[in-house]
């Protein structure tokens, strides 16, 4: 008989059962491609039957049988979102050819899917009958039946049938060229190497970075180095090659990614993506895109979003400007007079500015910043400001082998959550870095409190042969920043899933990250973990009084970078009518306002090809949320500041009132029980050390 045949009749697809691993963790182990596909087609089936028992149910529609059950998941009715976490998860950080493919034929089932519930009649009918006619509601309940009912009028509830077809179809065309456009973007990251094979081309490269580029040189079973387009590779030879040639091929590759005359190009899809979002905020009703999106955010309309912008570039271009005529000058005095900078000659100089002014660099901070010591001091941290706990298990199942498990546990020793670390780049892995969750919080019928499984997935600098993985400070904050998001999903606490964790206005999401980032440059967080890798010295007083002093090096520069971005995103989500330029020409006007260079370089590179964040990432018409974020993060460590950065009380005030609240209340109400009144931006200035200088015309 053929084994295989036994095979498919003994074996059970594992998203079908409970899962029989620590804290029912999924199994990535037994999980195969086919199951995926089979799961996905099932999980559609129950969400129609559940549909089905909601819709037909003959008793006055209430919020206990309407609403809870369209959000309280059971072991029953939550497979499709337990099938769609693991396989998307996985599409951005452990993918392959056959994966992309299956993602291409699921999206539009899936996509037609979401569209058949949310543009359900009956439904909506049992939805607006609760929104007007219910019982007394908590504060949570209240929050959940205002955001379903404005979700089904956001999707499209109110349109007549002929504007719920059209929007089914931008819809469906949107999440596909979504697809389209990351798939490309990995592809054409991962196909560009250089390899370098005489060894005078490595001429100004710290012998990390050499070590690595010898390593992928053996993955790619070549000889000689390997320089690939992922930041741990491509950052040290941007900053330390004395190579401009070489740093100018490679600036190039980056920025050119998909505008090549190729099958990964995404000119075309952008542009198709802005138009089709427009569209679909006009259908529903707004002038634009970016109108849309607003309703649902903090700054609730694009005057307060333009307004943080200006007042951003009001404070920080003059000190940017300053920044880079001293950049200048003093590559001028290294080249001669009439030298020209170029962008790719920003890292290298930047850093000779850096050693000059503070004598300090990466380089000197990696021996201190070993990966095991990182994460001791990041989980140390953790246990200073909350008493929480993190202990590796290595039965709990993982994707690869580059990912760490830990169970953590609450101050009181109960059991809190599942954490997975994914550290370092690899072929089938999206670049950047990000925190996403396997299993979210909620309370379930029994009363039980299901804790969250979230996961961190960055590149950092992998291990060579020779020496354990090393990171930069700038990798330690990365590290911190993802942490950040990580806790917030860690400390859930509330009744329903989708108002759980991270699951909060999208310009809130990233102060819990952002917050963490401030840790990075304190000398008593330092303390705590920073022993030189070799010699288990720690590092000395010295190197911190040198990373405090050079903490805003450039800031101003980064802070016109970040708001550059959000002009930019904002320019094609403000559009009113159809989109047709040129986006490369379009993308240089869009942020010229924060632009600090004062010349122009006609180099053919693209951005906006390469913005996840903005074309497939959920931050469409939201990018200023880094800047709007920072505002308040700045201004909640001002607290820990006064009070002590490792105050336990300021730290559990931040837990109860910011971190387990998810999105049960307006994140300002929330805000301001922690901080006892709105944010200003003062705090911001001054850690960046920010002089104002009135200068609007």
């Amino acid at each position: 008989m053929d084994s295989n045949n036994i095979d498919k009749k003994e074996r059970q697809n594992p998203f079908f059962a409970k899962y029989k691993t620590p804290h029912e963790t999924v199994p990535f182990n037994e999980i195969r491609l086919e199951d995926y596909e089979e799961a996905f087609v099932e999980g559609i089936r129950r969400d129609n039957e559940q549909l089905d028992k909601i819709i037909n149910n003959p008793d006055k529609p209430t919020f206990d049988n309407t609403l809870v059950n369209n959000d309280e998941d059971s072991e029953y009715y939550g497979l499709l979102g337990e099938v769609s976490t693991v396989f998307f998860n996985l599409l951005s950080a452990e993918t392959n050819d056959e994966m992309d493919a299956l993602a291409q034929k699921l999206q539009p089932m899936l996509t037609k899917h979401a569209n058949d519930m949310m543009l359900n009649e009956k439904l909506f009918e049992r939805v607006k009958y609760v929104h007007r006619h219910h019982r007394k509601l908590t504060v949570e309940e209240k929050q959940l039946l205002e955001n379903t009912y404005q979700g089904f009028v956001r999707s499209g509830a109110l349109l007549d049938e002929a504007g719920k077809e059209r929007l089914r179809k931008l819809t469906e065309e949107a999440s596909m060229l979504s697809l389209q456009f990351s798939q490309n973007l990995l592809k054409e990251n991962k196909a560009f190497i250089l390899h370098i094979t005489d060894e005078n081309d490595l001429d100004g490269l710290p012998e990390t970075a050499r070590e690595a580029a010898a390593m992928a040189a053996k993955e790619h079973n070549m000889e000689g180095w390997v320089i690939t387009l992922d930041y741990p590779s491509f950052g040290p030879f941007m900053t330390y090659s004395t190579r401009r040639e070489l740093r100018e091929k490679l600036y190039m590759e980056r920025n050119s990614v998909c505008i090549h005359d190729n099958s990964e190009n995404n000119l075309d899809i952008c542009k198709r993506l802005v138009n089709l979002r427009r569209e679909v905020a006009q259908l529903l009703g707004y002038k634009t895109y970016a109108d849309y999106v607003l309703k649902k955010r903090m700054a609730g309309n694009t005057r307060n979003v333009n307004r943080l912008f200006n007042q951003l570039i009001d404070a920080y271009k003059p000190t940017a400007e300053k920044e880079l005529e001293e950049q200048e000058l003093l590559a001028k005095r290294i080249e001669g007079s009439d030298f020209e900078m170029m962008p790719w000659d920003n890292g290298f100089y930047s850093h000779k500015l850096q050693m000059k002014k503070y004598n300090i660099d990466s380089e000197m901070l990696r021996p201190y910043f070993e990966l095991s010591k990182v994460i001791d001091g990041v989980f140390g941290l953790a246990n200073r400001l909350y008493g929480i706990t993190f202990r590796e298990n290595k039965d709990i199942p993982v994707y690869h082998e580059d990912v760490k498990a830990y169970e953590v546990f609450d101050n009181n020793g109960e059991y809190l959550a599942v954490f997975y670390a994914d550290f370092h780049p690899r072929k089938g892995k999206q670049s950047g870095a990000w925190m996403t969750e396997y299993q979210g919080q909620y309370i379930n019928r029994k009363g039980e409190n299901i804790r969250p499984h979230v996961s961190v997935v960055m590149n950092l600098t992998k291990p060579t042969e020779d020496k354990p993985a090393l990171l930069t400070l700038a990798e330690v904050e990365t590290f911190l920043h993802e942490f950040g998001h990580s806790l917030h999903g860690m400390f859930a606490n509330s009744r329903f899933s989708s108002l759980s964790g991270t699951n909060v206005l999208w310009d809130f999401v990233e102060l819990p990250s952002q917050f963490m980032e401030n840790f990075s440059v304190e000398k008593e967080f330092l303390r705590t973990f920073a022993y030189h890798y070799k010699t288990g010295e720690p590092i000395p007083e010295e190197l911190i009084k040198r990373i405090v002093k050079s903490r805003n090096f450039m800031s101003a520069t980064a802070c016109m970078r970040q708001v550059s971005l959000g002009l930019l995103d904002m320019a094609y989500y403000t559009k009113q009518e159809e989109f047709d330029e040129d986006i490369i020409l379009f993308e240089r006007k869009a942020w010229e306002k924060a632009t600090v260079t004062k010349k122009r370089h006609n180099h053919r590179t693209c951005m906006t090809v390469q913005f996840s964040h903005i074309m497939a990432g959920g931050y469409a018409a939201g990018y200023y949320s880094y800047k709007w974020a920072e505002v308040l993060d700045a201004d909640a460590f001002s607290v820990f500041k006064k009070k002590g950065i490792f105050d336990r009380q300021t730290a559990q005030s931040f837990r109860d009132n910011i971190l387990s609240r998810g999105g049960t209340e307006h994140p300002m109400i929330l805000y301001k029980r922690f901080r006892g009144g709105e944010p200003t931006i003062d705090a911001l200035l001054k850690r960046n050390g920010i002089k104002v200088v009135k200068r609007r015309k």
